[in-house]
């Protein structure tokens, strides 16, 4: 008993803290691939970080402290091996247009309320986590997601015209806004400071298509730095990045007021949702490559919340798992999360050696970043898909989308929530059902829709209802049946119900069943159940429902419920032919002792 006590203890721990899983058989060979991707990583994520750093609305330098402090948490916590989690533009431009609001970017509370979010964010995803809700990732369609985050990446786009152009329009999340002010202001580009960035797209976008394991951001941020130096762009309007701070990030304390709390909770909320869809999406998808061990969704949720609890006493505002550099990550051979402990590491030497060698890196360039990494978000494929396939998903996705490009994006996460939930409740509201028929020659019923050869017995109608009977149906339920039951005719005698993919029945359920049952019997109706699962077996036991349908009146199949029936019928037959015969002879001898 203590030996088990030991064992169980041992996984809980080891279940808490992954890398106790992988660390302690970590093999030699894997080092240089481990070692390999990390570099590759940081190589990536200097670049991105200061991007979205600028994406975000604080300095460039706090996007590199993102890179440090969230990716060796996730290392100690996370359940995938490949995952780099960091700085992401979608969360970034979320913090830029969420804290926005209440404070103006660049400025001290800016920053203040930025980190603060991540650290709120934290602590509800390490909630969720503890609490096991690690399933409510399913109540958010995937249409849904795909409207916002193609909406959300045309957003980040445009929010990087002030730099691409060399422009000084105003922060907008919606797209309307900003195109009204780029076309009032599209006299005033800066050329040079346009061409350095389109420059920068084209050289990236080139450098992809030969391999994307080529650090492009690196290269076009190195070739960008020289050119703005050699030739002195800044003084000819270029805006550049100037003085980066030297020096890993300092414990702080985050500082969170009630007013702060009540301001910024919506935000972090949002940041919290987000920021577990892309990780977990992200997170899964490597993992089906390897098969080599599985992702829990709690667990990603309290690793996710401890990088951002953690970070943010780093002075990190939110983060989450990149698909670019996770892809990256993956492709350069990352086996363990050790990669992402080298590229953490990478950074930190960045921040102590060599941030004065980006003091010319033109701003341009990082807005080229920015839009070339929200390229992937765009998925046009998705919609074009939904469209030949199942259109009211394509128009869920094309009424997110707009909404988000339109409204904005917090705006856009509530409808796509809210359609989400509509989109459930409908489904559940009025379920699938079929008439069953038995296929020639076997014991099998299937859906006479789908099975054209399928025979109906007039006497006999058997449903599958392909749904929970709960609250939200019961009535659907009820009128459907009963117009089944109508349009059959006055030749029905029995009505079966499959209840096979009845997975839950609650009180409402009952009383609807209850109901119907009512409803057979005044029509002289029989009524049989078959094959209902356990806990729903045990619910109408429960519930005293058993008693009124008759425990011999529930079977394992729908041929057994019917071989039943046809036993009775046969049986009844008999009993009127023996009491006809019976009858007739007991006429006969009146008559002949009358005679």
């Amino acid at each position: 008993m203590v030996a088990y006590k030991s064992l169980a203890t041992s996984m809980r721990i080891r279940n808490f803290l992954p890398i106790l899983q992988w660390l302690p058989q970590y093999k030699g060979k894997d080092l240089k691939f481990d070692l390999l991707a990390g570099l590759t990583v940081a190589v990536m994520l200097i670049p991105q970080g200061m991007a979205y750093g600028l994406l975000a609305g604080v300095e460039p330098i706090y996007g590199l402290y993102a890179g440090i402090v969230p990716l060796l948490l996730y290392a100690f916590f996370g359940t995938s091996r490949q995952l780099s989690v960091g700085p992401v533009a979608l969360v970034s431009l979320l913090v830029l247009t969420g804290v926005s609001e209440f404070a103006t970017p660049g400025t001290s509370k800016f920053l203040q309320l930025a980190i603060a979010t991540a650290l709120l964010a934290g602590i509800i995803q390490l909630i969720l986590g503890f609490s096991k809700l690690g399933f409510l990732i399913n109540f958010l369609a995937h249409p849904v997601i795909s409207g916002f985050t193609s909406a959300a990446a045309f957003i980040i786009g445009l929010s990087q015209l002030n730099n691409l152009f060399g422009l000084n329009m105003e922060r907008s999340n919606q797209i309307h806004k900003v195109l009204i002010q780029l076309f009032e202001q599209i006299s005033q580009i800066h050329l040079l400071t346009f061409s350095i960035g389109l420059g920068g797209i084209i050289l990236m976008l080139l450098l992809r298509r030969i391999s994307r394991a080529i650090p492009s951001a690196l290269i076009a941020t190195i070739i960008g730095v020289v050119l703005v130096q050699q030739v002195q762009l800044d003084q000819q309007g270029v805006a550049i990045l100037g003085l980066v701070p030297e020096g890993l990030p300092s414990f702080e304390v985050p500082s969170l007021s009630m007013t702060d709390l009540q301001q910024i909770l919506p935000l972090a909320v949002t940041i919290c949702v987000i920021s577990f869809i892309e990780s977990i999406a992200i997170s899964n998808t490597i993992a089906a490559k390897h098969k080599t061990y599985k992702i829990d969704p709690n667990q990603e949720l309290i690793a996710l919340g401890m990088t951002k609890l953690g970070g943010a006493f780093f002075q990190a505002f939110p983060t989450t798992g990149s698909f670019t550099r996770s892809a990256i990550n993956n492709e350069a051979g990352a086996k363990t999360g050790l990669s992402s402990i080298i590229a953490a590491l990478m950074i930190g030497i960045t921040l102590l050696f060599l941030t004065p060698l980006f003091y010319y890196l033109p701003k341009a360039i990082l807005a080229s970043i920015i839009m070339v990494s929200v390229i992937g978000l765009i998925n046009y494929k998705e919609a074009k898909h939904l469209y030949k396939t199942d259109r009211r998903d394509f128009y869920t996705l094309l009424v997110t989308f707009l909404a988000t490009l339109i409204l904005g994006i917090q705006s856009g996460v509530l409808i796509g929530l809210l359609l989400s939930i509509g989109i459930m409740v409908y489904q559940n509201g009025k379920p699938h059902y079929a008439i069953l028929g038995r296929l020639p020659n076997t014991d099998h019923y299937r859906n006479i829709n789908r099975f054209s050869e399928a025979i109906l017995d007039n006497e006999i109608l058997t449903v599958r209802f392909d749904a929970q009977l709960y609250f939200g149906n019961a009535a659907f339920f009820t009128n459907q049946m009963e117009n089944l039951v109508d349009a059959a005719g006055k030749g029905l005698h029995l009505f079966i119900l499959d209840a096979s993919n009845i997975h839950d029945i609650d009180s409402t359920g009952i009383h609807a069943l209850e109901d119907f049952i009512g409803y057979l019997e005044r029509k002289q109706i029989g009524f049989y159940l078959a094959r209902p699962i356990g806990p729903v077996r045990d619910t109408i036991t429960r519930h005293g429902l058993i008693n009124r349908i008759g425990v011999e009146k529930c079977f394992l199949s729908v041929s057994d419920a019917i071989q039943a029936y046809t036993i009775k019928k046969e049986q009844i037959e008999k009993q009127n032919a023996s009491a006809i015969l019976h009858q007739k002879m007991k006429s006969k001898r009146k008559k002949a002792k009358g005679k």
